[in-house]
């Protein structure tokens, strides 16, 4: 059997990490082995334990969270770190991605998508909630050009691949996909690796931005008036 994926959790709210812990104890192959209140603990724990994964709260005393994620990367590169918060505000998606995070989860997210998340980002692959992906398209502004070069990567999909692409874009989860495209759950995760791979993309904002981009996401033209 393959060696659990080591999780260190740090949230300054006690009720919180018991919650995230009762999670995730179920998941045999997941172990949390070590717990903080404030990110300057969390940076402790991280570089005497050397985690798999580090599931970290944006806000907490000491050092918050994104402060904690950068020194991490910095003192504990192989450790990959899942931003899990209250707050969907797309400038902390911004500023956690470009400090190196694996994956950015709200902490209503249902424990089947933690525990995935922790499973994409210990294997080294990105996860942003379908949620935070919805969230951070509303905010773009419209786009009218199509790059040449993300058309041609749009054109290596297939056609059940730019289904799936677009699907995605709109914020909709694996599940969701599934039965909009009437598939297992485990299909659409085959199309969404897939998908990830030929376009270039790490997670699911940067798939959808480039769908974007593509005119995937263009509206129909309705009727004149």
């Amino acid at each position: 059997m393959a060696d659990p994926v080591r999780v260190l959790l740090a949230d300054d709210d006690s009720l919180i990490r018991t919650a995230i812990d009762a999670v995730l104890r179920p998941a045999t192959d997941i172990e949390l082995i070590a717990q903080a209140a404030d990110g300057r603990t969390a940076i402790d724990l991280a570089v005497r334990h050397r985690p798999d994964v580090a599931l970290l709260d944006i806000q907490m005393p000491v050092l918050d969270g994104l402060a904690a994620l950068r020194e991490i990367r910095r003192l504990a590169p192989a450790v990959q770190i899942v931003v899990l918060t209250t707050f969907g505000e797309d400038e902390y998606v911004a500023q956690a991605l470009a400090a190196g995070a694996a994956g950015f989860l709200l902490k209503e997210s249902a424990a089947d998508e933690l525990a995935y998340a922790v499973r994409a980002a210990a294997a080294g692959n990105a996860y942003l909630s379908p949620k935070i992906t919805r969230q951070v398209l509303n905010r773009l502004p419209t786009v009218t050009v199509r790059p040449e070069e993300d058309l041609k990567r749009v054109d290596m999909l297939s056609d059940r691949e730019r289904e799936v692409l677009v699907l995605l874009a709109q914020g909709l989860s694996n599940a969701e996909i599934g039965q909009q495209l009437f598939v297992s759950e485990g299909t659409v995760k085959t199309h969404v690796y897939r998908v990830f791979a030929k376009l270039g993309c790490e997670n699911r904002v940067q798939a959808a931005m480039l769908a974007q981009r593509a005119g995937l996401l263009d509206p129909p033209s309705g009727p004149a008036h």
